[in-house]
């Protein structure tokens, strides 16, 4: 049977540990089946608690023994841990635990991964390892003894003392116990030292499986990079004498900020020319820098209870876009940043999984790893920069260094500090954090007598707990255009804070073109009555490259809508404005690639929702090839000239330059495609030294169907080689027909190399068919089906994956009835399995909303 009944937890509710930690000293002696975990805990009551409860978390431990004071003790045992009665005063608690390692699916706490042992602690794993208050708001000092065979003994901290089967960790700083790391096996390092600004010499280490070491090198260049970068524009220094990065093939997210030793999904830390591509090498210099700030934002400081995960992920994702956009193009960064929020954050906010950047309650806390969190978090950030400005953020960042160092913070405690140093009110501003959804931004506009007026208005949508919604603080950048195209009003951030609100510009000579939310300074909704000429004009003009990359996407989004619900042709303007967009040599050719992109499936679904109409999926995909046909024969020339003019001939180099250039390239050799049915595609894939250019080749061969031979080849190529194997799964389906995506997932889920026990192989299969949403939504509901069964396949080896799985059907109200029967039937049957988990309950019961 199910869970029983869950429980939600309301942050209302939050109380303080009734006991603090002042040391922890554990002993870990490895056995696959049967780890010994021997704990020394010295607790001391805490002058804040409401209540004298002794309760420490533990979860599917066989306690040997427990003594409190060297007193042998028979605590209350529960499925949820244990309790005792303790003393009214310092006191060392004392437990020795067994666990199973191997038998850990579920990849939480202490598992093993191809004869490895590691842990993942965060949220609350810690409490599938021992005994302890498994809360973020206890912190305390850990050392670790680890006895085993395993050639290579790691644990948090300094390393203090090794030998023969043994190795001890000493880490100095406070921590909750969500951070601590241990990891065991035939590992070789790839070393490296950095020198932080004060003097201190820091041994690097990233540590992989034999065979991997050559995979390592960008990866340390990436970290040390990180570190230079949060010195010089943070003024934060690495604290300890050594950083471990372990790559670890079974992973359910992207890396972990373990103190002194991160854990990460070895996709998001191994790479090479020949197996990785631009895109990965960037989203790996990303995760390296993220998880690397954290020792900051997040683990010098952490969060008081996980309704504040906010705080600390917020915060780190806002500092790692700033990193990359000063290591690569900011602007690019930028368009990519907000076409992802689009993607996962606004779906999210319109759904039924909608809830605030900090919630008010959770089930599982494991749910709410969202986008909401982490990106929308990281909007929040950035607007509350452009508010106050860089010199007082600067300020408010190094107070809240000063102020909270070695604290567990809360949402109150940011925004305290950025109010004591620029003297404003931020309680209006607090609202981001406490409502859900996403605000629509109404504007109309007026000119009269050399004055040109903006007239806003906002309003956000219920959302599921929260009917009511009041006015945000919304910072909206904007900038005025002459009609030959200069500005006439450099970019000026208006303040919104009511409901309606109207701003003037005065002294004008003639009625200019309005750029709004420059930058995206605001993450709402911006909806104004233009027209295709101003769309064209500012793709043309605007000097915001965000902006101007706006009016290109919107241009075609409003084509393919008049396409879909109409039976238009594919619009002219649009074609004639991509083409002259795409030819223009002075824009950077990562740009031109981004906005030679259309909007997505998913996107044209609810924007034909939010009209009023009721989204075909089959009928999206279709104008989508229709426009992208009628696009290749319209600027076949031009994409032939990019295509030539941006090959790179110099040895690889996953820069931003080089990564431009192919990015450009591979877009035109995708437009080529349509009309030579893969020729020159074929000809790439044939020559190609790296992975970007083998796999763009490929995708153009599968999308021409012409695939099947370079299918076969790239798997004969790259059979050894697990993480390109993912991509191998991922492609066949992404590129299927819809007629075809749910049979190519299920071919390949009875593959011999598909591993349901793997979180990367799951998604790249299943992950991929939801990527489809043509097929995934097939009117025979036969995506759905698929989808279902394998959820409840995975659920009881792998919960934590199978939740956010489940967010594959968060949008299924805005489809038709027949479709909407067939995702209830398999909703239903999920939540009607035996012993659904707890994570997964949650998640689909929101969804389904009963």
């Amino acid at each position: 049977m199910k869970d029983a009944a869950p429980q939600a937890v309301y942050l209302s509710d939050y109380t303080p540990p009734a006991y603090l930690v002042n040391q922890v000293h554990l002993t870990f002696r490895l056995a696959p089946e049967a780890t010994r975990v021997i704990s020394k805990i010295a607790f001391r009551p805490n002058p804040e608690a409401q209540n004298s409860d002794f309760f420490l978390h533990g979860e599917n431990l066989r306690l040997i023994r427990a003594a409190i004071d060297g007193a042998e003790i028979k605590p209350d045992i529960t499925p949820e841990g244990l309790r005792a009665t303790v003393p009214d005063a310092p006191f060392t608690f004392e437990a020795e635990v067994e666990i199973n390692p191997a038998a850990n699916t579920a990849l939480e706490g202490l598992y093993m991964s191809n004869g490895m042992y590691c842990t993942q602690c965060e949220a609350e794993g810690f409490r599938k390892i021992t005994y302890y208050p498994d809360r973020p708001d206890v912190m305390s000092v850990f050392s670790v003894r680890i006895e085993g065979d395993a050639p290579v003994l790691l644990s948090n901290g300094d390393a203090v003392a090794q030998g023969a089967g043994f190795a001890e960790w000493h880490d100095p700083w406070p921590k909750p116990a969500y951070l601590f790391a241990l990891v065991a096996g035939d590992l070789i390092n790839h070393p490296d030292r950095f020198t932080t600004r004060s003097g201190r010499d820091v041994e690097l280490n990233i540590w992989v499986r034999p065979g991997d070491e050559g995979k390592c090198a960008f990866g340390m260049e990436a970290l040390k990079k990180s570190m230079t970068w949060d010195e010089e524009v943070y003024g934060r220094e690495y604290d300890l004498d050594i950083f471990n990065i372990v790559a670890v093939d079974d992973f359910n997210m992207g890396a972990m900020e373990n103190k002194g030793l991160n854990i990460f999904n070895s996709s998001c830390v191994l790479s090479t020319p020949e197996t990785s591509t631009d895109a990965n090498f960037e989203r790996i210099e990303a995760i390296i820098a993220h998880e690397y700030f954290h020792n900051w934002t997040g683990n010098r400081i952490t969060c008081r209870d996980w309704f504040q995960l906010c705080l600390k992920e917020g915060l780190t994702v806002y500092r790692d876009s700033e990193f990359t956009s000063d290591m690569r193009s900011a602007p690019v960064k930028r368009i990519s940043d907000v076409i992802d929020l689009r993607a996962r954050q606004f779906r999210e906010d319109n759904g039924p999984l909608a809830h605030p950047v900090r919630p008010a309650s959770f089930v599982e806390i494991n749910n709410f790893y969202t986008a909401t969190v982490y990106e929308k978090g990281a909007e929040l950030i950035g607007m509350l920069k452009r508010l106050v400005g860089d010199e007082a953020y600067k300020k408010a960042l190094n107070l809240y260094f000063e102020r909270h160092d070695g604290q567990a913070c809360t949402i109150e405690d940011w925004l305290a500090v950025f109010q004591e140093v620029t003297g404003r009110d931020l309680a209006q501003f607090k609202l981001w954090y406490e409502e859900a959804g996403t605000p629509r931004l109404k504007v109309r506009d007026e000119f009269k007598d050399g004055t040109y007026t903006l007239h806003f208005e906002q309003q956000t949508p219920a959302t599921p707990g929260q009917d009511t919604k009041h006015p945000r603080v919304i910072p909206i950048a904007v900038g005025l255009l002459g009609a030959n195209g200069d500005e006439v009003q450099e970019t000026r951030v208006l303040e919104m804070t009511q409901a309606a609100q109207s701003f003037s510009f005065h002294g004008l000579a003639s009625r200019p073109i309005p750029s709004i939310l420059r930058d995206f300074s605001a993450p709402v909704v911006l909806e104004r009555d233009t027209t295709n000429a101003e769309r064209a004009f500012l793709l043309a003009h605007d000097t915001d490259p965000f902006n101007k990359w706006e009016a290109g996407r919107a241009l075609a989004r409003d084509g393919l809508i008049a396409m879909i619900r109409e039976g238009a042709a594919p619009d002219p303007a649009y074609l004639d404005a991509v083409q002259t967009m795409a030819r223009d040599e002075t824009l950077d050719p990562a740009f031109r690639a981004l906005a030679l992109g259309l909007p997505s499936e998913d996107d044209l679904a609810q924007a034909l929702f939010d009209m009023g109409s009721t989204p075909d999926p089959q009928a999206i995909w279709e104008a989508l090839e229709q426009l992208r046909n009628a696009r290749a024969k319209h600027i076949e020339g031009v994409a032939r000239e990019l295509y030539k003019a941006h090959q790179v001939t110099a040895p690889y180099r996953p820069d931003a330059e080089q990564s431009g250039a192919r990015a450009l390239s591979n877009a035109a050799l995708a437009i080529i495609s349509r009309i030579d049915g893969g020729a020159l595609a074929a000809r790439q894939f044939e020559s190609a030294d790296n992975m970007t250019q083998q796999l763009a080749a490929w995708s153009c061969l599968l999308q021409a169907g012409a695939g099947e031979a370079a299918t076969q080849a790239f798997y004969d190529q790259w059979q050894g080689d697990r993480l390109v194997i993912d991509k191998w799964f991922s492609l066949q389906i992404v590129h299927a027909s819809p007629e075809d995506t749910a049979e190519a997932a299920s071919r390949l889920a009875n593959h011999a190399d598909f591993n349901i026990r793997n979180p990367n192989r799951f998604r790249a299969t299943f992950g991929a068919m939801v990527m489809s949403p043509a097929g995934f939504h097939h009117a025979s509901g036969k995506g759905y089906r698929l989808l279902a069964e394998w959820l409840i396949r995975l659920d009881p080896l792998n919960p934590q994956t199978t939740a956010r799985m489940c967010s594959a059907f968060e949008t299924w109200r805005r489809y038709d009835a027949a479709r909407q029967t067939l995702i209830k039937a398999e909703l239903d049957r999920i939540l009607d399995t035996p012993g659904l988990s707890r994570d997964t309950t949650e998640m689909v019961t929101r969804i389904r909303g009963v």
